[in-house]
């Protein structure tokens, strides 16, 4: 969400007007984008350009994917400047509406950690474990950067493990364990005039340089293009001769999830599903100088549309709905084996 690097390498302004000029031309995309710029804006020290940044995209709350993430971000940016009561604010208003999804969680816990409130980040972690983590449910990706906050914040705090930091240790794969990562003395050894000590530093920032990067490096999913039934049927009433590409809406969903399973059969990892809009497709159709009753432009659009941050990961973690849109679990839809 928040791009590291450095200033002097990237001019910040340019690359978040740049994304505010996008998101006049995809407003679909608007959220992911205005979110990126306001993360150059914080980067170029312009805190207050990235508040407007979030108060525009909060004057709309019910058109977002994500609001809670939102408002997250939104008191994160203004404690650093100065907005302490307001930040405080919006901090308890996210705990009260208790979100699903683990990233508004970990940001506020790191807002509360980086002002030395550390029994608050904690509780709030807590908050999102209990949430988030039913007993007896393994944790999804999504939900491990809550319990790695955690073990790291009670850490710090000197607290015995509990289950949950055990469970964190047992999730980490790095040479280095959780708990050396985690070790507040570190910081004093890296003042160290033991080579021995600043090499054994270096191996153990390394090692969590190596995770972080490979975090961010995550390649595009390889995404399958799914048409709802509404837009389906108008696709194909405005361009007959793509009809051959879906005899039906049935058999659209089933070749999904049937190329998806194949594909995961095979070894391909981060897979994703992308859902195509026809005023969208015929905008890509007009940008690529093509005409949208091109079959081969499908994949390309398909492609683009998860370039830009719209595909959904599959398949469903446990729980969420069908990426069909039926509305029912997808265990008990198109994730029947």
């Amino acid at each position: 969400m928040r791009p590291d690097t450095p200033a002097e390498n990237v001019d910040h302004h340019a690359e978040a007007a740049r994304l505010e000029r996008t998101a006049g031309l995809y407003p679909e995309d608007a959220e992911a984008l205005l979110l990126r710029a306001a993360a150059h804006r914080e980067l170029a020290g312009d805190r207050p350009a990235a508040t407007a940044l979030y108060d525009r995209l909060l004057a709309h709350p019910a058109g977002l994917d994500n609001p809670h993430l939102v408002r997250a971000l939104k008191a994160a940016n203004l404690w650093e400047y100065g907005h302490e009561a307001e930040a405080r604010a919006i901090i308890e208003g996210v705990r009260v509406a208790a979100p699903r999804d683990p990233a508004p969680w970990v940001i506020i816990a790191e807002a509360l950690e980086s002002h030395d409130e550390l029994g608050t980040a904690q509780e709030a972690l807590t908050e999102a474990a209990t949430l988030l983590l039913p007993p007896g449910t393994a944790p999804s990706p999504s939900v491990r950067p809550v319990l790695v906050a955690r073990h790291r914040i009670r850490r710090m705090e000197g607290l015995p493990h509990d289950d949950w930091d055990t469970q964190a240790d047992t999730l980490h794969s790095l040479p280095v364990s959780l708990d050396e990562l985690h070790d507040p003395k570190r910081v004093w050894s890296l003042g160290s005039e033991n080579p021995a000590e600043l090499r054994a530093e270096i191996s153990r920032l390394q090692a969590e340089l190596g995770a972080y990067r490979e975090a961010l490096s995550r390649p595009f999913p390889v995404a399958m293009l799914h048409w709802p039934a509404d837009e389906l049927s108008e696709l194909v009433r405005e361009y007959p001769g793509l009809a051959a590409e879906y005899p039906s809406h049935e058999e659209h969903l089933a070749a999904i999830e049937s190329a998806l399973r194949e594909l995961s059969a095979s070894g391909t990892s981060n897979l994703g599903i992308v859902r195509g809009t026809v005023p969208s497709y015929e905008a890509f159709a007009a940008s690529e100088g093509a005409s949208p009753a091109d079959p081969t432009l499908l994949p390309q659009y398909a492609t683009t549309l998860a370039a830009r941050g719209r595909a959904v990961a599959w398949p469903p973690e446990r729980g969420d709905g069908c990426w069909c849109g039926s509305g029912r679990g997808y265990g008990g839809c198109h994730g029947v084996a």
